[in-house]
């Protein structure tokens, strides 16, 4: 810690985007908007103009066929299934509840022979929330076989961030969010550097998001394995940026009003010629000492399975003051996050890398909800399991609409280099597999104009008379 605020010091003078103001409060300057690299508008119009048109089962019906991902559901007793066209019965089931269409409003469209109760026994007994987070994981897992996400980002970084669904208003988990400003729960997604939801959650909207910020990881088996983790300002706190430390996590949020939180000194007598008035406060050094041990067994408890961070990070609350775990979490983090805004405030890459991975989490958002168009977006279900299973239905359909896309995208993208376009990797890592206009999400509408119509009914002949 020292030796990052000594350099930080002795970097001050050469650092034009940063100066105290006349309060001897450190400020900013904005980071320049990157230009578009040449090429990039042209690229982008041959996508979208050259992406064949898909219907969403038509997409997951040709990702089963490559890659049989319906494999894993079936009954819960592990037997073979015995109903007749289980696959495309499974893959309707997925469109269905993924989609928000729900059993009823599924079946009426489809012309398989299903109904209603078919859909809903599928999902109660054929689907369960084990079996759509494997498939979660092999998509993923294919996914990143391809070349072209490896453009976009290493796998090293995700980003944790919450967005509302509405429910039912007589509903347990149902609340009105004073930030989002509706009501309903919170989906708690961890998005991939290269776009890929890895992990979701449900959760309460009283509940504050960083505690569950580690789950998503931790219970992450995907080839994917990041070690960084990007968040809002909701998603970090002084304990939890101690409890990442622990686990080996690189907590790098973006945080509103950094300005107002404390910059901590190492020892009292230190004195920094170039930006001592920033640092207000000192780490109390023997309180870690003291509780280091219990702080190395609570980190492997969690590392070993046995505790869920989230269970931890609900008791080490704001609140709790007179906890003394919670007090060395809280200083270990104050250390840990210190260092992190000195870096933060000091290195531009870093601030671009930051915004760069939220921004990507802000524009799953909008992909999955728009994927997830049935009831208006409305989570219908006052069941809580049924609740994160329809989260987890929509982070596959959404992650087996990416896969496809990158597929048709790798597939355009070695035409158009043929044909002489411009494709480099500086080109490549501005686009995503977030495309939606070839996207049928309502089927085919049929004008019959050939069909046989009885006449008008005008009266109504009743044995009584009217």
């Amino acid at each position: 810690m020292k030796s990052s605020i000594q350099t930080f010091n002795d970097n001050f003078p050469i650092n034009g985007a940063l100066k105290f103001d006349a309060d001897n409060r450190l400020t900013l300057k904005r980071l320049v908007k990157l230009e578009k690299p040449n090429g990039l508008d042209e690229l982008e119009y041959q996508l979208q103009n050259r992406m064949p048109q898909r219907q969403i089962l038509d997409i997951l019906s040709r990702i089963h066929h490559w890659f049989p991902f319906v494999r894993y559901f079936g009954p819960a007793s592990g037997s073979q299934t015995k109903m007749p066209d289980a696959d495309a019965r499974y893959l309707l089931t997925l469109f269905g509840y993924g989609c928000n269409l729900g059993p009823k409003q599924t079946a009426q469209h489809s012309r398989l022979p299903v109904t209603k109760r078919i859909l809903q026994r599928i999902n109660a007994q054929h689907i369960s929330i084990e079996q759509l987070d494997k498939v979660i994981r092999d998509t993923i897992n294919q996914y990143v076989r391809f070349d072209l996400p490896q453009f976009w980002g290493t796998g090293k970084a995700v980003a944790a961030d919450g967005t509302q669904f509405d429910l039912y208003r007589n509903n347990l988990l149902a609340e009105q969010h004073v930030r989002y400003g509706g009501y309903g729960g919170i989906a708690y997604h961890h998005i991939s550097d290269t776009y890929v939801a890895l992990f979701s959650h449900f959760i309460n909207v009283g509940v504050w998001e960083a505690v569950y910020i580690f789950d998503g990881l931790l219970q992450n088996t995907s080839d994917i394995q990041p070690d960084t983790l990007h968040a809002d300002t909701h998603g970090q706190s002084e304990p939890v940026f101690g409890l990442s430390h622990l686990l080996g996590i690189h907590l790098m949020p973006r945080i509103r009003n950094w300005k107002k939180l404390t910059f901590y000194r190492v020892d009292a007598d230190d004195y920094y010629e170039n930006v001592d008035p920033l640092f207000t406060e000192i780490i109390d050094w023997d309180l870690i000492r003291t509780h280091w041990q219990d702080l190395m067994q609570v980190a492997i408890s969690i590392q070993r399975g046995d505790v869920l961070p989230s269970m931890l990070l609900r008791k080490l609350r704001h609140d709790s003051r007179k906890n003394r775990l919670y007090r060395a979490f809280r200083e270990v983090g104050r250390v840990i996050r210190t260092i992190f805004l000195l870096r933060y405030v000091a290195d531009p890459q870093l601030r671009r890398q930051v915004s760069r991975v939220t921004n990507q989490m802000e524009s799953y958002n909008g992909f999955s909800k728009w994927l997830f168009f049935g009831d208006e977006g409305k989570i219908k279900h006052n069941d809580p399991i049924e609740q994160e299973k329809r989260i987890k239905y929509n982070d596959l359909i959404s992650n087996l609409v990416m896969l496809h896309n990158v597929i048709d995208m790798t597939e355009i993208l070695q035409r158009l280099e043929q044909e002489g376009y411009l494709v480099n990797a500086k080109i490549l890592a501005r686009i995503s597999p977030y495309l939606t206009d070839h996207i049928r999400r309502f089927g085919e509408y049929v004008v019959d104009m050939n069909q046989t119509i009885g006449s008008v009914p005008f009266e109504l002949n009743l044995a009584d008379g009217i």
